[in-house]
């Protein structure tokens, strides 16, 4: 879904409702996200007008305590919203379908296995009894520490699991934890078998079903008949009858599937619930201890507030995924006569994205409509004779545009460009002239798409031309790092600016980030109707900061991210709401220093200025450095590699 950059409104005046219309904050933020009347974003943690925090007010503020850009900023309080509102959804749901079973959230911590993050979830789904999924064994062994005080909350087990991995969840189970252990394939139930008899436990199982029901979108083949994980019907019959035979199909509590991740339509959902729970009831009528029935994950974020079947949305809401839920899994128990089982559901990404937001600084831009051009070709001292015929023609076309005449003067520029490039690799055009025929073909350009703006209906030809005259903002942070799903599978994340919001965007730009990489960059942009190939944002002003914000990335975007060029985790700081009103730090991370992230790539850290001061001392001997130069370069180098691993104000 592409579409030209759209032409920034024409109106002179220019008031907080129209940036909020631009950036369509209402629309993905879901109320978690406004502007303030000062013309700054704030966050409402808890979707109340009068309890909101305004971004620049933090960002200044962490400034101020020598924390600067780029930053993740946590609000704390959001996951608390999240939780509840899940939880009350699914109450509701409950409710309106006489349903006789209850509901528990499970987060996978997968999604953000940051241990703030995790123990926010913890701490806040505590009062509604929901529990934390696993799938290795190191966040296996992280959630049993975390449940000491707490063995009932449940912890399910997915993936692959070895002898270890197995004989830990038995001992865990005899420790007194709600540990359920999900097969994935016959290896792992004989190693439960065998460890539940080694240690004389009779454990809680659960059984993952490999559905014929497809998912959606991005992730559509990571479930139906071809996904990674669980069990054909067929083999699921062959553990009912080995459990049998042990005595111990009691034991299989629970019945899994994975619809797939950010399912965008909602026909897939209830496809994979109306087939999961006819599974749960053939199960369960052969005689399976079936007590839960886990739909996984997939539950959407509108991640570009469109509401419609796209892969960065959800055509859905919250109430209406729960009361689909609820419904099908109700139709298919009460037709059999059966009990209606707890319903867990993993939504981490609808747990956590909407969290988290990365703060970022522009350190630059680049423009191609600001060169200048004389009045004559001549004045420059340039005989009239000697200037190549390209560049006459397109200083001709410059000088002919005219809304009557735009796309004439577009073939002609274009043409003439083409032909002073040719003059020029076969030697006939001077690297002067070919400088001057740059400027005056882009000078048109931008003269070209200056008429276009006032017209009602552009030409065809031209509805690129925003796109190709868009600045580049250079910014401060690493798409590989922080964004890694926006490089890896184009994944949209609303981004706006946090500031300047009572004023006009004059500029449309792509975004460039600091790596040397051309793929460190992001050109698509979220909106309703179509996606965007260039974002609107303002002129930067000199000595001032300018700052950018990217939303909804709590879910996976910080364990996902790589060390490309040596920049790793970004500062991170958690925010919570006061009870009195306003905001405060509830806990600060620092961001890698560049000894951190060398010592990750296995260099020897404690060599490295030792090494750079005996080769300034050699410099100093043979007189290549002066000794006051050779402590400049000495201190600046200690001090870089005790530094952030981004890029700093002077001081």
């Amino acid at each position: 879904m592409n579409n030209p950059a759209p032409r920034l409104p024409a109106q002179l005046a220019w008031k907080v409702a129209d940036s909020a219309q631009l950036y369509q904050v209402e629309s993905w933020g879901t109320g978690y996200f406004g502007i303030n009347e000062a013309g700054n974003v704030v966050a409402r943690p808890n979707q109340r007008l009068d309890r909101e925090i305004d971004l620049l007010e933090v960002v200044e503020g962490l400034k101020a305590r020598d924390l600067t850009a780029p930053v993740v900023i946590r609000f704390s309080d959001i996951i608390a919203h999240r939780l509840k509102s899940l939880n009350d959804s699914f109450l509701q749901a409950i409710a309106e379908n006489d349903y006789r079973g209850k509901y528990a959230a499970v987060f996978p911590i997968k999604v953000n296995q940051q241990r703030l993050v995790v123990e926010e979830v913890y701490r806040s789904g505590k009062e509604f009894g929901f529990g934390l999924e696993v799938g290795s064994k190191p966040e296996l062994l992280v959630v049993m520490a975390m449940t000491e005080d707490a063995p009932d909350r449940l912890i399910i087990c997915n993936g692959f699991k070895d002898d270890s991995y197995i004989e830990t969840v038995i001992l865990a189970a005899k420790l007194g934890r709600r540990i359920m252990p999900v097969v994935e394939n016959f290896v792992e139930l004989e190693l439960i078998l065998r460890h539940a008899e080694k240690y004389g436990v009779r454990p809680e199982m659960g059984v993952r079903v490999k559905l014929a029901a497809e998912g959606a979108g991005r992730w559509r083949e990571s479930a139906g008949e071809k996904s990674k994980f669980g069990l054909f019907i067929s083999e699921i019959l062959e553990v009912v009858d080995v459990l049998r035979k042990r005595d111990m199909l009691d034991c299989l509590k629970l019945v899994h599937c994975h619809t797939g991740s950010q399912l965008q339509d909602i026909r897939r959902v209830k496809e994979g619930v109306t087939e999961l729970a006819h599974v749960y009831a053939e199960l369960k009528l052969l005689g399976a201890g079936l007590e839960y029935i886990d739909i996984g994950g997939g539950l959407g974020v509108d991640y570009d507030g469109s509401r419609t079947n796209f892969e960065s949305s959800m055509n859905y809401s919250l109430n209406e995924y729960a009361s689909d839920v609820v419904y099908r899994i109700a139709s298919v128990c009460n037709e059999r006569g059966l009990p209606h089982p707890v319903i867990i559901s993993e939504s981490g990404r609808a747990i956590a994205a909407h969290h988290s937001v990365l703060v970022f600084n522009v350190l630059g831009s680049s423009a191609l409509d600001q060169f200048p051009v004389a009045e004559r070709l001549e004045q420059d001292g340039r005989d009239a004779g000697e200037i190549p015929q390209p560049v006459r023609d397109l200083f001709d076309a410059y000088r002919s545009v005219s809304a009557r005449r735009l796309v004439e003067c577009w073939h002609d520029a274009m043409q003439a460009r083409e032909q002073a490039l040719q003059m020029f690799n076969l030697g006939y055009l001077s690297l002067e002239f070919r400088g001057l025929a740059e400027r005056l073909y882009w000078a048109t350009c931008a003269r070209i798409r200056d008429l276009c703006r006032r017209l009602e209906s552009i030409p065809e030809e031209l509805e690129d031309l925003e796109t190709i005259l868009s600045d580049i903002y250079f910014c401060n942070f690493s798409v590989f790092q922080s964004l890694p799903d926006s490089w890896a599978i184009g994944q949209l994340f609303p981004i706006m600016p946090i500031h300047r919001l009572k004023e006009r965007p004059t500029r449309n730009a792509v975004l460039a980030d600091i790596t040397c990489d051309s793929d460190g960059k992001i050109d698509r942009f979220v909106s309703v109707k179509e996606t965007k190939r260039t974002l609107e944002v303002h002129e930067l002003r000199p000595h001032e900061d300018y700052y950018l914000a990217t939303f909804l990335v709590g879910a996976y975007q910080e364990t996902l991210g790589d060390l490309h060029n040596l920049f790793g985790d970004t500062h991170v700081v958690h925010i919570r709401l006061l009870e009195e009103g306003g905001w405060w730090i509830e806990e600060t991370v620092k961001g890698d220093t560049a000894l951190q992230v060398l010592s990750y790539m296995e260099y020897d850290t404690d060599e490295l200025y030792p090494k750079l001061a005996r080769d300034c001392e050699r410099a100093v001997r043979e007189n290549r450095l002066t000794v006051q130069e050779s402590q400049r370069l000495k201190r600046f180098y200690e001090a870089e590699l005790q530094g952030y691993a981004y890029l700093e104000p002077e001081t």
